[in-house]
């Protein structure tokens, strides 16, 4: 409709005019990395470039001290703009949320100025923790997306990808159990605990021979005993699980803890294996909302492809947002293939030409995207649809 190219255009504008207002707000988050839930600076500088726009401003949402939520408008439908902050330990923003940050905040500008008085209300979400802790998880659990029809954000990669992969996490503390003795002078009166940790890594690496592609299982030793000459009597081992949806990750789940079962039957050993958190959901993509986001953004000159068949890079608590509401969560690449994410190139990358190039572009398109949700019911009727269809088959 050329109604509707008309407010894309001035979409488009209206980006253009915010370019050096962005770019200051992604370099000045980029030259104060916080890291999870420490992001007070960043916190404050996006709620005080939302306020100056009009935005209502609550803060502290979730319990959480460096969440937000920014408003405008009121009732239904209601589209939410996601904010990333956090930054790495050592590595700064070498995962580009700062670029997530002012694409979220740059949508959010355009598409309140567009939509002025038009039926619905618009959401900048500011979301803490993705690296450590899942912000996103309480945020939803604390009913923020109840009310939303769609919830937008956009990840910085070396790939540009119509939507993400990104399989279900959770993380494993298995305690073995055994009894102090004197390997030498004693050694028939020891259960060796850290034997039964090896013993179960042992059976984990047999088992993760038979895992699909999209499983995955990774464990590290955190506590083997306390000197060579005591027979260890508790040993500690953490395990990182992925799976591709959160019913494989129970199943997963359930495995790991037989091999560590299994390790303590053949050792005498005793056993206790704990989730640690809720972990993430899988990400569950809705391709009415990420197609039309990829027809925005190739207006923008970046061309996004589906992701590479068997190609799983990671997990995020995006997840428990999208098995919530209809979501989108694509990738748009700033730096070389060769290249990855939470590397020092991409740190810098996430501060260069072509990251600002990608953020502009991205924050055109969903600004776009949600001026088209705000504007065209049945948009959001079709969102629903796939949404309530993919649920009511279990994926």
């Amino acid at each position: 409709m050329e109604w509707h190219e008309e407010l894309h255009e001035r979409a488009d504008e209206r980006i253009e005019r915010l370019d050096e207002r962005l770019w200051a707000v992604a370099t000045a988050l980029h030259e104060r990395p916080e890291l999870s839930y420490e992001e007070h600076a960043a916190a404050e500088r996006l709620t005080t470039e939302l306020a100056a726009d009009g935005f209502e401003i609550e803060t502290g949402v979730g319990g959480l001290p460096t969440a937000f939520v920014a408003r405008a408008g009121t009732g239904r439908p209601c589209v939410a703009l996601l904010l990333e902050y956090d930054a790495l330990p050592g590595l700064g923003h070498a995962c580009g949320h700062n670029l997530i940050a002012a694409a979220g905040l740059g949508a959010a500008l355009a598409a309140k100025e567009i939509l002025a008085d038009s039926p619905g209300s618009l959401l900048a979400v500011g979301c803490p923790a993705e690296e450590r802790g899942g912000g996103k998880v309480a945020l939803a659990e604390a009913g923020v997306f109840d009310d939303v029809d769609a919830a937008l954000t956009v990840h910085p990669g070396v790939h540009s990808w119509s939507w993400a992969p990104l399989t279900a996490q959770v993380e494993l503390k298995v305690t073995f159990h055994g009894r102090a003795a004197h390997p030498a002078g004693d050694p028939g009166q020891g259960v060796d605990a850290l034997a039964a940790l090896i013993q179960a890594f042992g059976a984990v690496a047999a088992l993760r021979q038979r895992l699909p592609a999209s499983s995955h299982v990774q464990g590290i030793i955190t506590h083997g005993g306390e000197a060579t000459n005591i027979v260890p009597d508790r040993a500690e081992g953490r395990f990182g699980l992925r799976a591709l949806t959160t019913a494989a990750l129970d199943r997963l789940a359930e495995d790991v803890g037989a091999c560590a079962e299994g390790a303590a039957l053949a050792t005498g050993a005793k056993v206790d294996v704990e989730r640690l958190g809720r972990g993430f959901a899988h990400f569950r993509d809705n391709p009415v909302l990420s197609e039309r986001f990829t027809e925005h953004l190739a207006a923008r000159g970046i061309h996004a492809t589906p992701p590479a068949p068997g190609v799983y890079p990671g997990s995020s608590d995006i997840g428990d947002v999208s098995v919530r509401v209809p979501t989108i969560h694509p990738f748009v690449a700033i730096a070389a293939e060769e290249h990855a994410v939470h590397t020092e190139e991409f740190a810098a990358a996430s501060a260069g030409e072509r990251g600002r190039s990608a953020m502009l572009a991205s924050a055109a398109a969903l600004a776009r995207t949600a001026i088209d949700l705000r504007t065209h019911p049945a948009l959001v009727s079709r969102a629903w649809d796939y949404f309530r269809a993919m649920e009511r088959n279990g994926r």
